[in-house]
């Protein structure tokens, strides 16, 4: 298999403190990763890596947290992610910039997978709204990308369970003049194969990156 060059798009501060925190329609933050997770802190160096994305420097086990998906039922993130690869990524319907960027950027990477490999692959869009994001929400929203994308939701307390599993912060909301919200959130996308995650892709890596990087996955 051919080794990868290294990373073109991993700052030092990412590597060092961890992830930028998306205040969807503000700012970015940087936060350090979960500290109950050690494998919130990044490897920066890729000259030997078979993946174009970042790598924790301990991969990420799949959190044994049900949530409720678009069709009402029950799924759980270990026993109901039967594909070999499995994406997941938080965000909500109502994000003004990142997160429609990222999902059109994993919409694009979907549909430049070979058959094979696409067909061993699962999308799973975890809300970071769940109460906006109610399951008929999130269908419609996923249905804009993909129909055949997983969309969950659930207690505020489940979802960050989740995503402090994951290292990936969610901040909460922040008041709007308008009268509205949006919600801090950690944008990464977190790459499986079963259930363990060696490699996660920031928001605007490159959607050919993505592909080698599922395509890789497959194969392992």
């Amino acid at each position: 298999m051919t080794r990868r060059s290294p990373r073109r798009v991993l700052p030092a501060l990412v590597a060092l403190l961890g992830l930028a925190l998306v205040a969807c329609g503000g700012d970015p933050q940087v936060s350090a990763g979960s500290p109950a997770n050690p494998g919130g802190v990044l490897t920066s160096d890729g000259a030997s890596s078979l993946f174009a994305g970042a790598e924790p420097a301990k991969p990420y086990r799949m959190p044994d947290v049900t949530l409720t998906s678009t069709n009402k039922q029950d799924f759980n993130l270990i026993t109901d992610t039967a594909y070999p690869v499995t994406l997941v990524f938080f965000g909500y319907t109502h994000c003004p910039d990142v997160c429609p960027l990222v999902m059109n950027d994993l919409a694009q990477a979907v549909l430049q997978l070979p058959e094979s490999v696409r067909s061993q692959t699962q999308v799973v869009y975890i809300t970071s709204d769940p109460g906006r994001d109610t399951p008929e929400v999130l269908r419609r929203y996923l249905d804009h990308y993909n129909p055949d994308f997983v969309g969950l939701t659930g207690s505020m307390a489940t979802i960050v369970r989740a995503a402090d599993d994951l290292g990936v912060a969610i901040e909460g909301r922040h008041k709007l003049p308008s009268g509205g919200y949006d919600v801090g959130h950690g944008a990464q996308i977190i790459g499986f194969h079963g259930d363990t995650a060696p490699v996660l892709w920031t928001a605007g890596t490159p959607v050919s990156d993505i592909v080698h990087d599922i395509e890789a996955l497959v194969r392992s």
